[in-house]
């Protein structure tokens, strides 16, 4: 067996041990003693070893994270609600285009996202009736009450990894579901459940 890998392997596991070391909090004889009861290794000295190397290369991280967050600090928030998000079966829709040609007509949005196997629409409730009416037959599920929260972040976030593992753990940090996540270059979107509002709204601005 890999100490090294094993023990590096049970701290990334645990998102609040990682941080604790990333922030200097640790008593690295206890976490080491911790890591043996838990997979088993006796070799002390190999884990209480591999817990320092650890946290050296945790140091690059810290970097890196003050970079995302000062990221963050100059994104700007939008918040679009009465959302809603139709689940459809995929398949040749002829009518899709339509539908968002009407809906841009009217100026609001509409964001498509296609997957391997179904197309989820993204746009205001007022078209529910519309989507019911063109894909009756094809509607999997149909998500409402949403509110639609989009991250708008300068262009180094392009080239900075981690600002969206960031924000996602904002929200599940606050246990906030996240029903859909779209982002498009500098543009990060968040669909969630409007109750969530406040506490989202909370955690970004934290």
């Amino acid at each position: 067996m890999n100490i090294t890998k094993a023990t590096e392997a049970y701290i990334s596991q645990r998102p609040s041990v990682k941080d604790c070391i990333k922030q200097k909090l640790v008593n690295y004889s206890a976490l080491s003693r911790k890591i043996s009861a838990d997979t088993g290794i006796r070799n002390f000295d190999a884990i209480l070893m591999a817990c320092r190397r650890y946290a050296y290369k945790a140091r690059g991280e810290e970097i890196r994270e003050q970079k995302i967050m000062e990221i963050v600090r100059k994104s700007k928030v939008e918040i679009k609600n009465k959302r809603i998000a139709a689940v459809l079966e995929k398949s040749h829709h002829g009518s899709l285009a339509e539908m968002e040609k009407q809906i841009k007509k009217d100026r609001e949005t509409i964001h498509i996202i296609e997957g391997a196997n179904a197309i989820t629409i993204v746009t205001s409730q007022d078209y529910l009736d519309l989507i019911k009416k063109s894909f009756r037959n094809e509607i999997i599920a149909i998500n409402k009450g949403l509110v639609e929260i989009h991250v708008k972040s300068p262009p180094d976030i392009e080239k900075t990894p981690g600002v969206l593992t960031y924000l996602c753990s904002l929200f599940s940090d606050s246990s906030i579901n996240i029903v859909e996540n779209m982002s498009c270059w500098t543009d990060t979107l968040f669909l969630i459940d409007e109750k969530d509002v406040p506490k989202a709204m909370e955690a970004l601005e934290s």
